[in-house]
């Protein structure tokens, strides 16, 4: 008898899983259902189909060789059967049907011998009065992108307002104030962006380029409410004040959509989400699922979590297909890793931001490191900022993170990264990891290596450090602090700030440290620096050699700061 197979979900993991099923059971019965009529899209690709990068939404839809996959498609191409507009309404596993309601209200009950959950993410909607008003989205699927597509291009949205300051959240942002110049607000409830996977710094240096492209993000701001007129939304009300706005995105989140899973009586995890074993079954193992409505581990951290994202869906939806059929492959678990672009710069990361890895439990610390992508003497080349992660005990590497103009540059990092920690690395590993070499492509000593050698030699105390974050609120108190900075750079580099405070920025470059040490005062808070880390630590070994133990160096060094908006040269 064929295997009989029904397949609920059918936007990432649905298709994978039906797809990858048919490869290799040709025979199989595979029925797939969905509640919407627009199936098997890339969902994260809808910023940019309402930014204008993508042109018609269709082409979310399309395969790479230009087939709309829709009904037809999937019988056709892929020998399964498709039903849109059907909603699954409940699953009996005694005698293992699912009972389904197509859109003109006739219900039937489909058989299965084996069955795949992939229903996917619902919204979070906030408790608050207004939600509810026209022109309130929450871009949860590809029809509510073309509504919101339809009401910007047809020019009555001069002011929006973006509710949460997560991936969705800031891509829309950029979608509106780089293509539709429509005046854009984000709204994030925590003191940062991103929160959860940026460090603070990090996130400073995307909202300060966020603010440089014309988006005002306010941070640290509750909504309490959305009014209207007509119907539709005028403004939004927070603690801090209100905000016009002609159209509102609400991007708070999402939340496993596993309703159907818990009323058949799988296990659920109480914050959500179905638990899966690594083969992807359910607790009824003639059940799989996965995607966006599972929790699943973190292999750094060893505890269950929830990822939301689309490579993972496809992931598991092929993993799924392949035991549906009768062979045994396991998904081992997330390390967390994600790439965002923000106007000119990208930002990306994987395993632990170190505001987790504290949380989490872990006695960690970063460092920061800001190097040319390739070699420093190719015309063409762009600064990387690495952040990584370390546990202090075992100088095991716990997450890496970065910013860098040159997307595929920084993705190719954090790739990198993210492929080997599930071995549990540590900085010894990484600092001698062999990365592809060429001066159009690198350097001979890779900013990946550079971030582990230079957090190597902090774990061990040749390098003392202090934080960029840390060096800007010394600044602040320069004064009650006793401060003063020894610029390691050459007189070019550091005469406007040894002009402006005379009394608190000194220059020494680095080739004359050794024939100035009497230069160097010994009732000083002293912090080196230069214009990456580099030279500044330098002259530390030397001081240190010397006998000065006190001064420390300024991680990522000037252009790090800069990065963060702090520049001591604009001071007033």
């Amino acid at each position: 008898m064929p295997l009989n197979v029904v397949v609920i979900g059918g936007v990432a993991l649905g298709p994978k899983a039906a797809c990858r099923i048919k490869r290799l059971d040709p025979d199989a019965n595979v029925t797939m259902v969905d509640a919407s009529k627009l199936i098997s899209y890339g969902g994260c690709g809808i910023p940019y189909y309402v930014s204008g990068d993508v042109s018609d939404h269709q082409q979310l839809q399309e395969t790479s060789f230009h087939m709309v996959r829709d009904e037809q498609f999937f019988q056709d191409c892929k020998g399964f059967t498709v039903m849109t507009e059907t909603r699954a309404l409940s699953i009996d596993r005694k005698a293992k049907t699912v009972l389904v309601q197509h859109k003109d209200g006739t219900q039937r009950a489909l058989p299965y011998d084996k069955l795949v959950l992939g229903t996917g993410s619902t919204p979070r909607r906030l408790p608050i009065p207004g939600a509810d008003l026209g022109n309130v989205f929450t871009v949860s699927t590809l029809g509510e992108a073309i509504r919101i597509k339809e009401q910007v291009a047809g020019g009555g949205v001069g002011s929006a307002v973006i509710v949460g300051g997560g991936f969705i959240g800031l891509e829309m942002a950029e979608s509106f104030a780089d293509m539709w110049g429509i005046e854009t607000t984000v709204i994030e409830v925590a003191d940062q962006v991103m929160p959860g996977f940026m460090s603070k710094a990090m996130a400073t240096i995307a909202e300060k380029h966020l603010a440089e492209n014309g988006v005002t993000v306010r941070t640290a701001e509750m909504v309490q409410a959305i009014e209207g007129e007509d119907g539709k939304v005028t403004r939004v009300v927070t603690d801090k004040g209100a905000i016009d706005a002609d159209l509102v995105i609400l991007s708070v989140g999402v939340v496993p959509s596993d309703t159907l899973a818990r009323e058949a009586g799988l296990s659920c995890s109480a914050r959500g989400g179905v638990i899966v074993s690594k083969t992807m079954q359910t607790s009824d193992p003639d059940i799989y699922a996965g995607g966006d409505c599972v929790v699943i581990e973190n292999i750094v951290t060893g505890k269950i979590g929830y990822y939301p994202l689309g490579s993972l869906a496809n992931s598991q939806g092929r993993i799924i297909g392949t035991n549906v059929a009768g062979g045994r492959e396991t998904f081992d678990g997330v390390v967390g890793t994600y790439i965002i672009k923000l106007f000119d710069l990208a930002f990306s990361g994987t395993g632990l931001s170190l505001p987790v890895a504290l949380r989490e439990g872990f006695d960690a610390f970063s460092t920061h490191v800001i190097m040319s992508d390739h070699s420093h003497f190719y015309p063409k080349r762009d600064m990387v900022s690495l952040e990584i992660v370390v546990e202090r005990r075992t100088g095991r590497v716990l997450g890496l993170q970065g910013a860098c103009q040159n997307g595929d540059s920084l993705k190719g990092r954090i790739d990198t990264m993210a492929a080997i920690l599930k071995f549990r690395p540590t900085l010894r590993d990484v600092s001698s990891l062999e990365m592809a070499y060429a001066p159009p492509f690198g350097s001979a000593m890779d900013v990946l290596n550079a971030a582990a050698n230079t957090a190597e030699n902090i774990l061990v105390g040749r390098n003392v450090s202090i934080q960029p974050v840390e060096f800007a609120k010394l600044w602040e108190n320069r004064v009650q602090e006793n401060l003063l900075c020894i610029d390691t750079r050459e007189w070019g580099n550091a005469e406007p700030f040894v002009n402006k405070y005379p009394d608190f920025w000194k220059n020494i470059p680095q080739g004359q440290i050794r024939g100035r040490l009497d230069e160097i005062p010994k009732d000083k808070k002293i912090v080196l620096l230069c214009n990456t880390g580099g030279r500044s630590y330098e002259s530390q070994v030397i001081l240190r050699h010397a006998g000065f133990l006190e001064p420390v160096n300024l991680q990522g060094g000037m252009g790090f700061i800069k990065q963060l908006g702090f520049d001591p040269s604009q001071d007033a």
